[in-house]
């Protein structure tokens, strides 16, 4: 199980890097779907790894970088609608 957990911890920093690497070089904006869902899956899987190692002020906040991407999200995804 640990290694599993350790697993989801280095994904999850990859997918943050990523992230940012590709806002800092424009390749991707701050408020696309892309940028939001490695965010939101790097979250989630950072949720599971500090979890699991009981960093607690790591899991909660998140938690609430989860519930900030999905509020993204779901706003980019009401604004394309409402333009269509």
């Amino acid at each position: 199980m640990q290694i599993i957990v350790d697993i989801c911890g280095w994904i999850a920093a990859v997918l943050f890097l990523i992230a940012y690497v590709m806002v800092s070089k424009q390749i991707i904006k701050g408020n696309s779907v892309a940028f939001q869902l490695l965010n939101l899956i790097g979250a989630l899987l950072f949720i599971i790894n500090s979890g699991y190692y009981g960093a607690y002020p790591s899991a909660v906040l998140n938690i609430i970088w989860v519930f900030i991407g999905i509020n993204t999200l779901l706003s980019t995804y009401s604004k394309r609608n409402k333009n269509e």
